[in-house]
């Protein structure tokens, strides 16, 4: 009798054991509130590459950017009182038409709905600098625009990480160009207040995060976006390299050969020369 109730222990310390190793296969068998989950249920397949979510949210995003930002370049150009600020409207104005343009040409492909309008936010933001006079206005101007592009950077390099769609990967390349230089013509201002944003920073890294984004329109029918423009003054070009490619150096003509007292192209200078 002793052995048997020995026997038994055994054999329940071995089930135990088994069910201890199988219930947390069974119990993470149904995985479909993981991230892995949510990324593959808001994906859609393209000819360029998965297209997810959060690349759609980028694509909107970039868009709503040139829709209060290049108003508030526009301003800046027509009523600041320094240079530096005129200087950083121009660059403003004339970054976002080109990101626009590209944002818009891309949604098109994607099958992406675009606001035609920014948000009650950013038009908040554009009536704050437009009531603002004088100096307030400089100070407005700058650190209104530098936060908004701080924040979309941290974005640009996210999506540039992850994303596995080859137009949403080459507009975040475009971006990063354009958003970094903006955000040094900001800062040239002298007006950015970094205290300030590193608090604020600080403040929202100790909040909740915020829900996720609802899913994007499954409507079949997709607005035409309205383009912006730059103003006739703007005159900077745009930080992100163009297009098109660069015609070939290969003109199909022999290349000049070096005269007797010139040396080749490399060639060191001629035996017996002073250095």
């Amino acid at each position: 009798m002793r052995r048997i109730n020995g026997t038994a222990a055994i054999l329940v310390a071995i089930a135990a054991t088994i069910g201890a190793l199988i219930y947390p296969i069974w119990s993470y068998e149904d995985r479909s509130g993981t991230g892995l989950a949510s990324l593959q249920a808001q994906t859609v397949s393209t000819k360029w590459g998965p297209l997810s979510a959060v690349d759609r949210d980028f694509l909107v995003k970039v868009r709503l950017a040139g829709l209060w930002e290049l108003p508030a370049g526009r301003q800046a150009m027509e009523r600041a009182p320094t240079k530096a600020i005129r200087d950083a409207g121009d660059h403003l104005a004339v970054g976002h038409a080109d990101l626009d343009r590209r944002a818009r040409d891309i949604a098109a492909k994607l099958g992406v709905e675009l606001p035609n309008e920014p948000t009650e936010q950013q038009q908040g933001w554009l009536r704050e600098m437009t009531e603002a006079q004088g100096e307030d206005y400089q100070r407005k101007f700058a650190n209104l625009l530098r936060v908004s592009h701080g924040k979309v950077f941290g974005l640009i390099g996210k999506v540039r990480h992850s994303t596995r769609n080859e137009l949403i990967r080459d507009l975040a390349d475009a971006a990063n160009i354009t958003v970094l230089d903006h955000i040094t013509m900001l800062e040239n201002t002298g007006m950015v207040d970094f205290d300030t944003i590193a608090a604020e920073e600080a403040a929202a890294a100790t909040q909740k995060p915020a829900p996720p984004p609802p899913p994007p329109s499954t409507s079949s029918v997709i607005g035409s976006p309205v383009p912006v423009i730059p103003p006739p003054g703007a005159t900077s070009l745009p930080s992100a390299a163009p297009e098109t490619t660069a015609p070939s150096d290969d003109t199909g003509q022999p290349a000049p050969q070096p005269t007797s007292d010139q040396p080749a192209p490399g060639a060191g200078a001629p035996a017996g020369s002073a250095p």
